[in-house]
């Protein structure tokens, strides 16, 4: 098995604790640990919790709490995993024989469209559109699923472009799936990261075969806890389960009983208005910004997720571009190669103001550049 590299998380883990000003990230300002417990009697309980080993697919009570996000879900629908990557990772894996013809929703986070070729199959590509509002076309996934399609692959709140799934592509989506009988996996991790409108339906519960991957890393603002999931029919999760006893045996036993708390009905919705909140605070920042650029940008506005898509015109690579920016401004963004997408940078919008201000200004500076060099060339 020979993997496929991955450029946009060998980018990240290679800077993004190095730089001054990491605007890399798509998810928002992490919680920290104390605001978390909030009590004092609280954090003195978790102190006594002994560092041992968890159960293997996750304690019940977390994943009776996880369950209950997902309509006539139970604990046995639940397995629980070492964040929404390995999630992924064990459902291609058991998903994908070589020869397998897997669409592809793309751009996209790389994962699957990795995972896809490193496991022998074939990857169809179902492209997002700028001028369609960052939708597909119904016709074209129509077209590209076939009998030999095995899955069919989703990222929804869509990364990069902050795009939901509207009510047409969900429909021919579902209605591909059942006509091929192929696997649906829908990667929702960006759930709950609306920055406006109604909070994003889920693909569960409208057709049996049916893998959702989601985590706690975007929407809650808890990548650290290194805690996610899949939900689905409950042989194939106890199927998964055992692909899981080859990779990380078991979530941490803190990070179990953390995740409990934090997706308690009350504390969960508390949650989620604290990251609409940062998220609606800085893309009124990141807006004003890309305005006062006029015609340097053009972008639709996400609607879901710390990010934002922005087509550029320059003349120049968006990776070269985005290395220039790091090695001389210590700024981290991430080019729109790393997606297949030259002329696009993705800017990540989901820190403190003053934070997001500075890395914007770090921005600016290599833009004055880049145009005094253009206008002595």
């Amino acid at each position: 098995m020979k993997i496929v590299p991955f450029e946009m998380e060998r980018w990240q883990s290679t800077w993004e604790n190095s730089v001054d000003y990491n605007l890399s990230e798509s998810g928002v300002q992490p919680i920290p640990l104390r605001e978390l417990l909030r009590e004092e009697a609280a954090t003195e309980r978790f102190l006594d919790h002994p560092l041992a080993y968890s159960q293997g697919n996750g304690t019940p009570e977390l994943r009776s709490e996880i369950a209950d996000l997902y309509r006539g879900a139970t604990p046995d629908h639940v397995l629980v995993t070492t964040g929404s990557s390995e999630a992924n990772l064990l459902a291609m894996w058991h998903l994908v024989e070589p020869g397998d013809e897997i669409v592809v929703m793309l751009p996209n986070y790389m994962e699957n469209w990795g995972l896809v070729q490193a496991f022998g199959g074939n990857v169809k590509s179902l492209r997002l559109r700028e001028d369609r509002k960052w939708q597909f076309n119904p016709d074209e996934l129509s077209s590209l699923v076939t009998r030999k399609t095995k899955a069919i692959a989703i990222c929804d709140p869509n990364n990069p472009t902050g795009a939901v799934m509207g009510d047409a592509q969900r429909k021919s989506l579902l209605d591909a799936a059942r006509d091929r009988g192929a696997w649906l996996l829908s990667d929702e991790v960006y759930l709950g990261a609306e920055r406006e409108g109604p909070r994003t339906q889920s693909v569960w519960g409208d057709y049996e075969r049916t893998l959702i991957v989601n985590g706690l890393s975007k929407a809650y603002g808890l990548p650290g806890l290194r805690i996610g999931w899949i939900v689905g029919p409950p042989e194939t999760v106890a199927a998964l389960w055992g692909y899981h006893d080859y990779t990380t045996l078991a979530p941490t036993y803190l990070s179990d009983r953390l995740a409990q708390i934090a997706l308690a009905p009350k504390r969960r919705e508390e949650i989620l208005a604290r990251t609409r909140s940062i998220l609606q605070r800085n893309y009124a920042i990141l807006a004003d910004w890309i305005r006062d650029h006029g015609s340097l940008f053009s972008y639709v506005p996400p609607t879901a997720g710390a990010i934002c898509f922005l087509r550029y015109a320059l003349g120049v690579n968006s990776s070269d571009l985005a290395w220039r920016l790091l090695k001389e401004k210590s700024t981290l963004i991430v080019p729109g190669d790393h997606f297949g997408m030259d002329g696009y940078i993705r800017v990540g919008m989901g820190d403190a103001p003053a934070y997001l201000t500075h890395g914007l200004e770090r921005i600016d500076a290599l833009l004055r550049e880049l145009r005094a060099e253009k206008g002595k060339a």
